[in-house]
């Protein structure tokens, strides 16, 4: 029986994978994940995605659907001894025969080097099946020896009709809230304010639904933003500030002020953020919105980064200071990031597109008597080491996908092109 006491995200918990809303690319019906455990064929995964998408729910509703034992440990909160003991639990009931244990690791991101190695042994034996969870780059946060032993699966924000169904789904089901007539006459506020993240949607909308009070409730835009505004500690109590305030960091500097950036700096350091988190996410922003306006910002957060790893803190909390301050004065340009996008859409768009045999490499006879690089104009025998030849495939030729920004070094990348490609960039 649901706990009516119980916070509505956890009352609203599904059990399993036909009342499990989003992330149909992984677990809808023919994907490879609930393929694989519907088979019961499940390796070791990893996770990895935003908050209040599903993570935890997941791996509840795996091992419940695949009947097997279930041990689950926080990486804020275990340390190597606990990892050790749920393995020695884990090998107790391998012995008596039981069906092979699933051990859940949440935020395993946070786990260090010496925890995530206490871990290859198990889960190379099979001992247990590892389903770690994360909000951050495993590529990054996940030592390569137990990665390279786990499969990952992206989760992603839930869109639209995910939040406004799992409503629908609370209001028709929840043990509380099928007690009362509510009717969401608005959506836009409760959407906005969710973020993608399912448990903070309904969070939020436990707060406003409580709120309001008695048995006919219905909700406008303005009703959830006054809520939440006068209850804004209570919103908060997730700990969900942690992404609006890197995200307050990232637009800071994006928007070229220093002094909000150096104080949302200061927000972070002082709330016990990882320093490395932080100069990830410069590596990032020096090439997503400076770009080619000033190369030199990738040059310096890739210095920071590394700065970090050397020093450590609290030293390089002045690092970090002399990095924020200098990409948020420069100039800025999105025009590298806007580029790839480009670029990865055409490639979507128009698939493996023929290499112009021009091009092609043609390390045998039998190659270069079809052609492969012929009439290729190698670019350094030419004045000013430039050849007008076409290095697309011919059915895009004469695209343009870097398109400078308007700041002073990439108009003179601008006239630079266009006195070589007068026909992309002559206007």
């Amino acid at each position: 029986m649901t706990d009516s006491a119980a916070p509505l995200a956890e009352r609203m918990r599904p059990t399993s994978l036909d009342n499990y809303i989003g992330q149909k690319h992984i677990v809808g019906e023919g994907a490879i994940l609930r393929n694989a455990i519907e088979s019961n064929l499940l390796p070791s995964i990893i996770l990895w995605g935003p908050p209040g998408v599903g993570k935890t729910t997941l791996a509840n509703i795996i091992a419940h659907q695949l009947k097997r034992p279930f041990f689950a440990l926080s990486a804020i909160n275990s340390g190597v001894k606990d990892i050790r003991e749920v393995i020695e639990k884990a090998k107790d009931n391998n012995l008596f025969a039981q069906k092979n244990p699933i051990l859940f690791i949440d935020e395993i991101h946070r786990f260090s080097k010496s925890q995530q190695d206490s871990l290859l042994g198990a889960v190379e034996k099979g001992t247990i099946t590892l389903i770690g969870a994360t909000t951050e780059n495993p590529s990054f946060e996940v030592i390569s020896a137990l990665l390279s032993r786990c499969q990952v699966y992206v989760l992603k924000h839930l869109d639209k009709d995910d939040l406004i169904a799992m409503l629908d789904l609370a209001i028709k089901t929840d043990v509380v809230l099928k007690t009362k007539t509510i009717n969401i006459l608005e959506y836009e506020a409760l959407l906005r304010l969710s973020g993608g993240d399912g448990r903070k949607l309904l969070n939020v909308f436990e707060l406003v639904v409580n709120s309001i009070g008695g048995n006919t409730v219905e909700i406008t835009n303005e009703k959830v933003t006054r809520i939440v505004q006068q209850n804004i500690a209570i919103y908060d109590k997730a700990g969900e500030n942690h992404y609006d305030i890197i995200s307050a960091f990232i637009k800071s500097i994006r928007g070229s002020d220093p002094n909000a950036a150096v104080y949302w700096l200061a927000r972070m350091l002082e709330g016990g953020e990882d320093p490395l988190f932080i100069a990830r996410r410069l590596v990032i922003l020096a090439s997503e919105d400076i770009g080619n306006a000033n190369p030199t910002a990738l040059v310096i957060a890739t210095n920071c980064f590394q700065a970090i790893n050397v020093i450590g803190m609290p030293e390089g909390r002045i690092v970090l200071s002399q990095a924020v301050t200098y990409m948020a004065a420069s100039a800025k340009s999105n025009a590298a990031y806007m580029a790839i996008n480009y670029a990865q859409e055409a490639v979507r768009a128009n698939g493996d597109l023929p290499v112009p045999l021009h091009l092609r490499n043609a390390p045998t006879k039998l190659m270069k008597d079809i052609g492969y690089g012929k009439e290729y104009q190698y670019a350094h025998d030419y004045t000013s080491n430039f050849a007008k030849q076409e290095y697309l495939p011919e059915s895009i030729k004469g695209t343009k996908f870097y398109d400078p920004g308007n700041n002073a070094r990439e108009n003179e990348l601008r006239a630079y092109l266009k006195k070589l490609w007068s026909e992309k960039y002559g206007y």
